[in-house]
C-alpha cells in the first residue's frame, strides 16, 4: 500500500552538487555514492547550491510595501 522509501541522491544539473536523502523517487539511472554504494540519481534542475534564496543573489524586485508607504506618507522612520 504504502510507496518503496529508500535512499536516493540527487545532483543539481547547474552545479553538480550532490547530496542523499530519502525519498520514493525512481531512477533507472545509479550513482555510487561515498559510502561505496550504488543509489538511484535523481538530477535536479535547482537545489539549495542553486537556488538564488540560499545563494545570497535574490533579487527583491517588489515594490515598496504596505507598511513602507504609510512611513512614507507620514513621515515615520523605522
Amino acid at each position: 500500500m504504502h510507496p518503496d522509501y529508500h535512499k536516493v541522491v540527487f545532483q543539481d544539473s547547474s552545479t553538480g552538487y550532490k547530496f542523499i536523502s530519502g525519498s520514493t523517487a525512481t531512477s533507472e539511472e545509479t550513482i555510487k555514492w561515498e559510502d561505496g554504494n550504488d543509489y538511484p540519481l535523481i538530477r535536479v534542475e535547482i537545489s539549495s547550491d542553486s537556488h538564488p534564496f540560499y545563494t545570497g543573489k535574490q533579487k527583491f524586485t517588489q515594490a515598496d510595501g504596505a507598511v513602507d508607504r504609510f512611513n512614507k506618507k507620514y513621515g515615520l522612520s523605522n
